[in-house]
């Protein structure tokens, strides 16, 4: 995001508050500026994607120690920072020890004065083990969206501060990291009477259309304290959905019916909003197709984390009810699906984790049309012939222990798929866990679709008539895994803001 040397003074000291070891040095305009702290992700075994932002031309250098004290320093000097990436930068630390913690720390040195480097901003992560060891992860989505941005008054997204203090390995983020399409207003009267106030930016101040718009959303976030800290301590997987473009949007998409946006192509607003995503996610790029979201980021011989992508490759969102698979059923596309189905059948870890940016069971609309695979009750139609396919192919292929987890419906569920309830029987049973939203508006729950036979074991939603309540309001949801290491035994915790456990489900291994 374009910005002037006094915003980005303003912004640096606002974003300079210290939590832990997110410590933000005293600002000093000679020098780079870190405002935004630093992010670890894609943490495998040996790896690790190290990112930061820095505010001029500037080389990243990235020093990394298995000790805070950081005695033994291994430095790496990385690529430079240019306008053209929005000063953003990344460096894949390699050669790391499997299983331990890591200790680094991120600086810029100015390309224009030779020895004038930024203030060293430190970071915290673990890398994945050799051997079978206690594992434990979180997963939520769905941050700043329905008009619920940064208020300070209340301390910020707290969430994020709460999944901090249980310390987890690595956290995935379902998608919506962003809300683009979602302005936010400075003050919001609550259904008491009060007061919700937002901290507003220029580009949260409309629709992202630019480029620099979608930078803006990112941006925004990082200006909360609580993320900033989090983002220091915990790897993050990051996958996307819909809000980090518009609303319920497909490839194909003309936006014909949205006067706030003066750019109707959606190809063209993806494209920006994509590399907008890639500019501020911690992630390792494909080596074959440098834009590709789904990936696998293998954790050691208990996990293996299936990354999906049901946005990309879709067919136009319609009615879904199409008697035979074609083009226009894609959800996630053959070719992501063929990749799925051999990272699956090749996998030696005991459990695989499907991160899905949508649910399978719940109906989940764009107005009078499908936005996810369910249609409604009955056979297989539609969207669902690839989840049909998929679900077929795991059990005749002896694949075990796959649990999906995802966000996207804005509460916490708990949902077995149980084929003896279902219309489409061909498959073997599994869950599926929903948590979320992180800081957005909390609605819900949605209808079931009988079609692969979910059965609900646990909600927590708004009650009926009740919808886009607040965070104030308390109902903001994390997921919490934790894999044993000598049973392997999964246990599948889902958690509130306050960190407290609401429901909890042990999943022993099929070996």
């Amino acid at each position: 995001m374009s910005c002037n040397r006094r915003n980005f003074l303003k912004l640096s000291a606002l974003a300079g508050t210290a939590i832990g070891s997110t410590s933000v040095f005293a600002i000093k305009p000679d020098r780079p500026l870190i405002p935004y702290g630093v992010q670890s992700g894609d943490v495998v075994n040996g790896r690790a994607v190290i990112w930061s932002r820095t505010n001029r031309p500037a080389r990243m250098i990235v020093e990394w120690s298995t000790t805070p004290s950081f005695k033994a320093v291994q430095r790496v000097v990385g690529p430079a920072a240019f306008a053209e990436n929005d000063f953003t930068t990344t460096v894949d630390l390699q050669g790391l020890p499997a299983g331990e913690h890591i200790f680094y720390r991120v600086s810029y040195s100015d390309l224009a004065r030779a020895k004038n480097e930024s203030y060293p901003v430190k970071g915290h992560f673990k890398t994945a083990p050799e051997q079978k060891q206690d594992i434990k992860f979180q997963w939520s989505g769905d941050t700043v969206g329905q008009g619920w941005g940064i208020n300070e008054s209340i301390g910020g997204m707290k969430i994020y501060h709460t999944m901090a203090e249980s310390r987890p390995d690595f956290f995935i983020h379902s998608g919506d990291n962003i809300y683009a399409d979602g302005p936010l207003e400075a003050r919001v009267e609550l259904a008491d009477g009060s007061i919700w106030r937002n901290i507003v930016t220029e580009a949260k101040s409309k629709v992202a259309e630019t480029l620099d718009e979608f930078r803006g959303n990112y941006i925004y976030n990082l200006m909360d304290k609580n993320v900033r800290h989090f983002n220091s301590q915990v790897p993050i997987i990051s996958q996307w959905d819909d809000h980090e473009t518009t609303n319920n949007w497909y490839p194909n998409e003309f936006l014909t019916n949205d006067d706030r946006y003066k750019v109707k192509s959606m190809p063209l607003l993806s494209a920006r909003s994509k590399k907008a995503f890639m500019e501020y996610m911690p992630m390792r790029l494909s080596a074959d197709e440098k834009e590709r979201i789904y990936r696998k980021i293998p954790y050691g011989p208990s996990l293996d984390v299936f990354v999906v992508d049901m946005r990309s490759y879709r067919g136009d969102n319609s009615d879904n009810r199409q008697v035979k698979p074609s083009e226009d059923t894609a959800y996630m596309g053959r070719e992501q699906i063929t990749w799925l189905k051999k990272g699956l059948k090749d996998s030696k870890a005991t459990w695989k984790v499907i991160a899905a940016d949508m649910p399978i069971g719940l109906m989940v609309r764009d107005g009078d049309v499908a936005e996810n695979s369910s249609n409604g009750d009955g056979p297989v139609l539609g969207r669902e012939h690839e989840i049909a396919d998929l679900l077929k192919f795991i059990k005749h292929s002896g694949i075990n222990n796959t649990v999906w987890l995802t966000a996207d419906v804005h509460y916490t569920a708990a949902h077995y798929y149980n084929p003896d309830k279902a219309q489409f029987q061909d498959f073997n049973g599994f869950w599926e866990f929903i948590s979320g939203p992180l800081n957005a508006g909390t609605f819900g729950p949605n209808k079931f679709d009988n079609t692969f036979g979910p059965e609900l074991k646990y909600v927590k939603a708004p009650e009926e008539g009740q919808s886009n309540l607040p965070p104030s309001a308390g109902m903001q949801f994390f997921g919490e895994v934790m894999i044993d290491g000598n049973s392997e035994a999964m246990t599948v915790k889902l958690k509130d803001l306050y960190g407290q456990t609401l429901y909890s489900k042990q999943l022993d291994p099929i070996v």
